[in-house]
């Protein structure tokens, strides 16, 4: 088996690697959040971010994030020890290369017991500051964001 190489769609990737301090509108009564990414030889991107949720306690959360050249999209994963689902992800980067869009699905949090589609984004702004949103799918086909979080570089 050959070994990978790193495609030109990593280079969006890469831009994630270093530590960010995370803010947000709904983590202001929660305390600091950091995210830290690395590189698994340019081909994987780890990012493991740690502070406090909303109300008090800790939580870890870890994204995957890589390009699959075979299936021509970003694939990635999402966990966090505030919930027992993973997401799963397939995704693009805009046209003018500043937004990473990821599409899973899963818990529907408005119906229990249903699934629901939605949308992450990862939007750089410069090689400094980013901006990660949420969004769910509505009936008419719109996505309606409900979370957004600021990333600001540390390192």
């Amino acid at each position: 088996m050959e070994m990978a190489k790193p495609q030109a769609e990593h280079g969006f990737l890469q831009k994630l690697v270093g530590t960010w301090e995370v803010t947000a509108r709904d983590m202001a009564d929660a305390g600091t959040w950091t995210e830290t990414v690395r590189s698994l030889h340019g081909l994987w991107f780890v990012a493991e971010g740690n502070g406090e949720m909303p109300g008090g306690g800790a939580a870890t959360t870890v994204l995957t994030l890589g390009y699959d050249p075979a299936k021509g999209k970003y694939v990635g994963s999402w966990i966090g020890s505030m919930m027992t689902h993973m997401w799963v992800y397939e995704g693009e980067v805009s046209a003018d290369g500043s937004t990473l869009s990821l599409y899973t699905t899963g818990p529907d949090f408005e119906n229990p017991g249903k699934t629901g589609e939605y949308r992450e984004q990862i939007i750089f702004s410069d090689d400094d500051h980013r901006i990660f949103n949420s969004s769910a799918r509505q009936p008419d086909g719109s996505w309606k964001q409900f979370m957004e979080a600021h990333y600001s570089r540390l390192s």
